[in-house]
C-alpha cells in the first residue's frame, strides 16, 4: 500500500465527536442531533458519545450545500440515500443532476423576482423621501403662520 493509499484510508477510518464537527461546520449539537434523527446521519454509539464516521462527515457537508442553495430536508436526504444502490451511483447522480437544475432554475426567477422588488422599493423610496422633504420644507412655514 502507498503512502497516499495509506493517509486516505487513516482519513476514511477515522471518527469524529460531535464537538470537532460542530466547529469544523459551525453549527450546533442540536442541529447534528436533529440530522440523525430525520436519519440524514448515522454515527456509531460509544456508550452516550456519538462518534461520526468519515461517511457522516462528508454528508454533513453535503446537507449543509443543500441547505445552502434551497433544498428541503427530505430531497437532501432523498439523494443521499440513493448512494446505497449498488448502480455505480448512476440513478443518484441523474437523480441529483435534475434536482439541481430544478433548484438553479427556481433560484434564477427568485432573483429576477427580487431585483424586481429592490428596483419597486427604490423607486418608492425616492417617492417617500421626495414627499417626506417636501413636507419638512412646508413645516416652518406653517408654524410661523
Amino acid at each position: 500500500m502507498s503512502v497516499t493509499e495509506t493517509t486516505e484510508r487513516s482519513k476514511r477510518d477515522r471518527t469524529y465527536s460531535i464537538t470537532e464537527l460542530c466547529r469544523e461546520f459551525d453549527v450546533t449539537p442540536r442541529t447534528l442531533r436533529f440530522y440523525e434523527q430525520k436519519g440524514l446521519l448515522h454515527p456509531a454509539r460509544r456508550g452516550w458519545t456519538r462518534l461520526f464516521s468519515y461517511r457522516d462527515r462528508a454528508r454533513l457537508q453535503l446537507i449543509l450545500r443543500g441547505k445552502k442553495v434551497g433544498f428541503a430536508l427530505e430531497e437532501i436526504k432523498e439523494m443521499l440515500d440513493l448512494y446505497n444502490l449498488r448502480d455505480g451511483q448512476l440513478t443518484q447522480l441523474r437523480i441529483a443532476s435534475t434536482k439541481m437544475r430544478e433548484r438553479l432554475e427556481a433560484l434564477r426567477k427568485q432573483r429576477v423576482e427580487l431585483e424586481d422588488a429592490i428596483g419597486d422599493l427604490e423607486r418608492t423610496v425616492v417617492v417617500v423621501d421626495g414627499m417626506l422633504k417636501e413636507r419638512e420644507a412646508a413645516q416652518p412655514k406653517a408654524a410661523n403662520s
